[in-house]
C-alpha cells in the first residue's frame, strides 16, 4: 500500500545548490483506521474493522466481532506508505497479513511496539505504537484498482487520479504505463464534482462487476469527504470490487490542512506525535517554523527567505544544512533557547550556524537567548554567530562580555566557510 504515485505526480522538493532534497509537507496524517472510520461517516463503503492494543484486546475481537470469519487481514498502523512490502526489525516479513483466524492472537504480537521498515520509513522504521493494530474482515475482491484526490497548483483545485490497476506496485505501473493514469481535472471548487466528472474516474478505474451509478455516487461522496474535511490529499490503493459487486475502499490514507485546524478540530483531535519527527514536534510547540533535513550544520535564522540564502550557501561551501529554522521577526529569548535545544538534540549536528539580520527582530534578543541557551543547553558543537542590523552592537556587546567560545562571522560568505570548516575538520 503506497502513496509514491501521488508523491510523483505532484512531487515538491528543495532545491539547494543543485541538490534536490524531499520537503517535509506540514500537514496532518492521521492513520488507516481513523480514515477508515471518517470514510464511513461519509456513506464510504469500508470494510468492517477495529483497532487493537494488545494482543488480548486482539483475541476478544476476534472472538466477538469475527466470530463467523475464517481469515481476517492484520494491518501494523504507521504514518507512512509501503507496509506490504515492509520488514520489522524483528526479521517479521510485512506489515499487513492475511491469517487464519486462531493466527490473529500471535501475528498482532509480533507487530505491536515493533519498528516496522519501509521504502517511506528510511532505515530508521517507525515503531508500530502499542495501540495501533487494526483487524479487519477479509473480503472477497474481484478486481482492485487504484484511487487518488489531491491539490493541483496549476489549476488552483482537486486533481483526481483514477487507475484501473492498483496494489501494491502502482508506482512501478504509472512510470511504464502512464496511459493508464486517468487524470480529471479541473473541477470547479465552486461547482463541485458533476455526475460527467464522477462517470470519467469511474470509466478510469473500469469496474467489471460493481454498479455503474452506485460507483458514480461512490466518488462524489469521496470528494464531498475530500472538500468538507479541508482534505489535501485522499487516497485509496486498493479500491476494489466485491463479490457482491460493491466498490469498497479497502485502503484510507488522508492528509489534511493544517491551517484548517481551528474549523477542524475533531479531526486534528486524532494527530499521533508519536508518528511524527520529534524535533518538528517540539518546534510547534514553541511556535518555531522548523522542518528537519539530513546534513550536518544546524541553522537558526529569521526570516524564511534569508534561511533560504543560508541553505544554499552551506551547500556552495561544501556543507549540508541539518535543518531549516526560522525564528521570525519578533521571536524571545524563550524561542531562542528552545531552538538551540532542538537543534543540539540532533546527534548528526556538528556545528551551528546563527544568521540574524536585525530588522524586527533585534540582535540583542538574539544574543541573550544564545547566552541563555548555553545555560540550559550544554553546547558540544561549535556555534558560529554571524549578527547584522537592528541592536547589532549591542548584541555583540552581550556575546562578547559572555565568555562563550563563539566563532563570529563578518557576513554570510564567511559564516557559511567557518560553519563548514568547524563542522568537519
Amino acid at each position: 500500500m503506497v502513496r509514491g504515485l501521488v508523491n510523483k505526480l505532484v512531487s515538491r522538493s528543495l532545491s539547494i545548490a543543485g541538490k534536490s532534497q524531499q520537503q517535509q509537507l506540514r500537514r496532518l496524517n492521521v492513520h488507516e483506521y481513523q480514515g477508515a472510520e471518517l470514510m464511513s461517516k461519509y456513506g464510504v463503503n469500508v470494510p468492517k474493522g477495529v483497532v487493537c492494543s494488545t494482543p488480548e484486546d486482539v483475541k476478544k475481537a476476534t472472538q466477538s466481532l469475527f466470530a463467523n470469519e475464517s481469515e481476517l487481514v492484520v494491518k501494523s498502523q504507521i504514518l507512512a506508505g509501503g507496509r506490504g512490502l515492509g520488514t520489522f526489525k524483528s526479521g517479521l516479513q510485512g506489515g499487513v497479513h492475511i491469517v487464519k483466524a486462531d493466527q490473529v492472537e500471535d501475528i498482532a504480537g509480533k507487530m505491536l511496539g515493533q519498528i516496522l521498515v519501509t521504502k517511506q520509513t528510511g532505515p530508521q522504521g517507525k515503531v508500530v505504537s502499542k495501540v495501533r493494530v487494526y483487524l479487519c474482515e477479509k473480503m472477497s475482491l474481484v478486481n482492485e484498482m487504484y484511487f487518488a484526490i489531491t491539490l493541483d497548483r496549476k489549476t488552483a483545485g482537486p486533481l483526481i487520479i483514477a487507475c484501473r490497476k492498483g496494489g501494491t506496485s502502482i508506482e512501478d505501473l504509472a512510470e511504464k504505463f502512464p496511459d493508464m493514469i486517468i487524470k480529471v481535472v479541473p473541477i470547479d471548487v465552486f461547482k463541485g464534482i458533476t455526475d460527467e466528472d464522477a462517470a470519467k474516474v469511474v470509466d478510469g478505474l473500469a469496474p467489471k462487476v460493481a454498479d455503474r451509478n452506485d460507483s458514480i455516487e461512490q466518488v462524489k461522496k469521496l470528494y464531498k469527504l475530500f472538500c468538507e474535511c479541508d482534505c489535501t490529499m485522499l487516497e485509496i490503493n486498493p479500491i476494489a470490487e466485491t463479490s457482491d459487486k460493491q466498490l469498497v475502499a479497502a485502503d484510507a490514507k488522508l492528509n489534511f490542512d493544517d491551517n484548517a485546524a481551528y474549523r477542524q478540530k475533531e479531526i486534528f483531535a486524532l494527530r499521533d506525535p508519536t508518528q511524527e519527527d520529534p524535533r518538528e514536534v517540539a518546534a510547534a510547540k514553541a511556535d518555531l517554523n522548523y522542518i528537519g533535513l539530513d546534513g550536518e550544520i544546524g541553522c537558526m535564522v529569521n526570516g524564511a527567505g534569508l534561511a533560504m540564502a543560508t541553505m544554499d550557501i552551506i551547500k556552495l561551501s561544501g556543507g549540508t544544512p541539518a535543518n531549516f529554522l526560522d525564528v521570525g521577526g519578533n521571536a524571545s529569548e524563550g524561542q531562542v533557547v528552545e531552538a538551540f535545544k532542538i537543534l543540539t538534540s540532533d546527534d548528526k549536528v556538528k556545528a551551528i550556524l546563527v544568521n540574524i539580520f536585525g530588522g524586527i527582530m533585534k540582535c540583542d534578543v538574539i544574543a541573550s537567548g544564545i547566552v541563555n541557551a548555553a545555560k540550559h543547553v550544554q553546547l558540544k558543537v561549535p556555534v558560529i554567530v554571524r549578527l547584522e542590523g537592528t541592536n547589532v552592537d549591542q548584541g555583540k556587546s552581550i556575546l562578547k562580555e559572555s565568555g562563550m567560545a563563539l566563532i563570529t562571522a563578518e557576513d554570510l560568505d564567511d559564516a557559511a566557510q567557518k560553519a563548514v570548516k568547524a563542522a568537519y575538520s
